[in-house]
């Protein structure tokens, strides 16, 4: 029989003639843990073919270090814990680095980061640290790579493998165009230069594509193509594909650095890439604020990484800090929020767009990705369905671009089931079952040509009407848009002014019973109980709205007619251009092409509207509705001048103004076109190019950069003389204010 005790305990040697008393269950999951993690490490790292998201990797990962704190009799010299990496595989020679490549240790909250500075004030002094300050670079998703120089020449290229030992991949990181095969004005010496193997995000698109053309298998994100084609047996295969690389710090050397940030600049010196987003922080707030900056334009990189590193700049103060068996504790990397994840893709469907374009879409299991749950995303068209390679019931990674848009990048090929199957486009409109067809020969994108009266095309259109960026109509949002078609109110966008509260009272969605009083008497001496409908707050807020509607401005207008191609980052500059309805009517495509950002493919477009019967239908009953710039004769001296095809001089021509925080009196849309439609560039970031900040209430780190770079700052009082006087007017407001 089992000994109870022992069935539930087991006793591990200390090594000091003790025995330390696990319970069974932990020392299973211990066990089962690290055998998973080395699996995950070894898909990872050596197949390039992950089957967990980073963000469940990671999760496992903490619980065996939780396990193991409480437990340390567990830990073992093998354990993931203490290892940075599996051994080399056998694909490549193993060699030796001459100075251990370590991992770093993860932080995924400000608080962690703060810790860790706590931690290195506790071990050196608050002087040391601060004397010292901190480098703040990017992590990068990539492949870490050590190359190793002597005299200048690169002898030998290998990955990091289990930090002592990796792969020899030094002809094929030879093919790589960024890293140089001999330094610049390198003194004599050996030198380890440590950094990340990567592909660019639009390398990553074309690679797939081509492997999808090939009829071979795709990869599931960058990271993975970047290790795949770096371990590819032929240099020659691996020169074809688009890698790049990045320094991120230093091995063993006979070239003395006294800080980190000097041996950079040494290294861009000598021709090795660096990259440009490196920042020094004399304090922990500033590295705080560098990791807040670049959370918020992670995705407007041409790469991928998946958070920041921050590293103690003196070199000699790394050395006393020292390090554990796997990392510095000189350094720690933040990582943001998974923008990763993996799911169950259960179907592919279509839906039809406001402009007629049918765009195939996932249908997953539901997941968090960067903070919400999410279950559906765009797959754009067939041809791209095809280019990532996914098959209905294939596991996908999901990601977040820009953390708003739902993205499927590809499937996970070792997770694919054997009844997986193929997604066919639909040759009819799922709406209104007209045949789909291309416009032209080459297109990418099916569309229903049943433009007025599709169902689906019409509800996006009248949505679109009534959204933020257009004529911003509360009220008309997708149940009222529901209700209103259902009751028959609306052939088609033409209609909206049209509605009056006896119209809406047809309806239940905007309306509701109230009780009366009945002025005959009931034979028992009281007065009959009956109702009436009477409009709920929604019906009569969405009339209020669409009255006032009736002012906006034209830029707004121009976006509500669902023109093709034309948005809001154009509108502006075509309403400041023309002003009105007819003028914008009486251009050819010559005068259309004058406007900043109207190229060829976007005039064709306008004048392609203009042209279609209904469409001119719509602007006649808006105008007779009341729409003010729809009147005849608005925007005619605009009109004229187009027609001459003189310019119009904007107040703001040829500025960039970046906005930040909340300025009184304008929300963030309205204040963009006000700087537009003067000529403006409303550009979204700080830089040493940027003519004026207007900084509203609560500006964020954009504030900050501009006083750093010295940008002038001008508040509500400044801008609103930026857009009367320009940039003459708004210099003198900052000299007499003492700004």
């Amino acid at each position: 029989m089992n000994d109870p005790v022992r069935t539930a305990m087991i006793g591990l040697a200390t090594g000091e003639d003790e025995v330390a008393v696990v319970p069974l269950e932990v020392a299973d999951r211990h066990r089962a843990l690290a055998e998973e993690l080395r699996e995950h490490r070894w898909n990872y790292y050596i197949l390039d073919a992950p089957t967990v998201s980073d963000e469940i990797f990671d999760s496992l990962f903490h619980e065996l270090e939780e396990i193991e704190r409480r437990y340390p009799a567990l830990v073992t010299p093998d354990s993931p814990t203490q290892v940075v990496g599996p051994p080399p595989s056998a694909t490549f020679a193993a060699v030796r680095h001459p100075s251990v490549m370590l991992s770093l240790d993860n932080a995924f909250s400000p608080e962690e980061v703060r810790a860790w500075h706590h931690r290195l004030v506790g071990a050196v002094g608050e002087d040391e640290v601060a004397q010292s300050g901190y480098l703040c670079e990017l992590k990068i998703d990539g492949l870490a790579v050590d190359l190793l120089y002597e005299d200048g020449a690169l002898v030998q290229a290998a990955t990091r493998g289990d930090g002592r030992t990796g792969e020899d991949v030094t002809a094929n990181v030879r093919s790589i165009d960024v890293i140089p095969r001999r330094l610049t004005g390198a003194p004599r010496g050996r030198i380890e230069i440590r950094g990340e193997v990567f592909m660019p995000l639009q390398g990553f698109a074309d690679l797939n594509a081509r492997l999808v053309a090939e009829g071979k298998k795709v990869f599931a994100n960058p990271r993975n193509a970047a290790a795949g084609s770096l371990r590819l047996k032929d240099p020659k295969l691996s020169a074809a594909r688009p890698l790049s690389f990045l320094c991120h710090g230093v091995g063993l050397t006979d070239i003395a650095f006294e800080r980190l940030s000097e041996a950079y600049e040494r290294m861009a010196a000598w021709g090795l890439p660096v990259s440009d987003q490196i920042a020094p922080a004399a304090t922990i707030e500033e590295v705080l604020a560098y990791i807040d900056d670049l959370g918020r334009r992670r995705h407007d990189l041409s790469h991928e990484i998946d958070g920041a590193v921050v590293k103690v700049d003196v070199v000699a103060l790394q050395q006393r800090v020292g390090q554990t068996v796997r990392a510095p504790r000189w350094a720690i990397a933040y990582k943001f929020p998974p923008a990763e994840v993996t799911t169950r893709l259960l179907d592919i469907r279509v839906g039809v767009g406001r402009t007629g374009r049918v765009t195939p879409y996932a249908v997953m299991e539901p997941v968090v990705v960067a903070g919400s749950t999410v279950e559906m995303a765009t797959l754009h068209n067939a041809s791209e369905v095809e280019r990532k390679g996914v098959l209905i019931g294939d596991t996908v990674v999901l990601r977040k671009a820009g953390d708003v848009i739902p993205e499927v990048l590809g499937p996970v090929l070792a997770l694919r089931p054997a009844d997986a199957r193929a997604f066919v486009m639909p040759q009819q409109c799922p709406a209104c079952h007209t045949r789909l067809a291309y416009e032209r020969e080459g297109d990418a994108d099916l569309r229903c040509p049943n433009a007025r009266s599709c169902p689906a095309q019409l509800r996006e259109r009248l949505f679109h009407v009534g959204s933020r960026s257009a004529l911003d109509i509360e009220g008309l949002g997708e149940k009222a848009v529901d209700a209103l078609l259902s009751a028959g109110l609306l052939v088609d966008e033409g209609d909206l002014f049209t509605l009056t509260s006896d119209r809406l009272l047809t309806t239940d969605f905007f309306t509701k019973e109230i009780p009366v009083d009945d002025p005959q008497w009931t034979g028992e001496g009281r007065r009959k109980k009956i109702s009436r409908t009477v409009l709920t707050e929604n019906g009569t807020k969405l009339l209020a709205q669409l009255e006032a509607a009736k002012t906006k401005p034209f830029a707004r207008y121009l976006i509500a007619l669902s023109i093709r191609h034309l948005g809001k980052g154009i509108a502006p500059a075509l309403a400041a251009r023309f002003s009105a309805i007819d003028a914008l009517r009486a251009a050819d495509a010559e005068t259309l092409m004058t406007v900043d950002g109207v190229g060829p493919q976007l005039a064709e477009a306008i004048l392609d509207w203009f042209t279609v019967e209904w469409h001119a239908d719509i602007v006649e009953r808006w105008r007779q509705a009341g729409v003010v710039c729809f009147q005849p004769g608005a925007g005619e001296a605009a009109g004229e001048r187009a027609s001459a095809g003189e310019s119009v001089e904007p107040i703001l021509a040829g500025l960039t103004i970046v906005v930040t925080g909340t300025v009184p009196g304008y929300s963030r849309t309205e204040a963009t076109e006000a700087i537009i439609a003067r000529g403006g560039k409303a550009a979204g970031s700080v830089s040493k190019k940027t003519d004026f900040v207007v900084a509203g209430d609560n500006p964020g780190s954009k504030y900050t950069k501009a006083v750093d770079l010295g940008r002038p700052i001008l508040d509500s009082d400044g801008f609103a003389i930026l857009l009367a006087e320009g940039a003459q007017g708004a210099k003198r407001w900052l000299d007499e204010t003492d700004h």
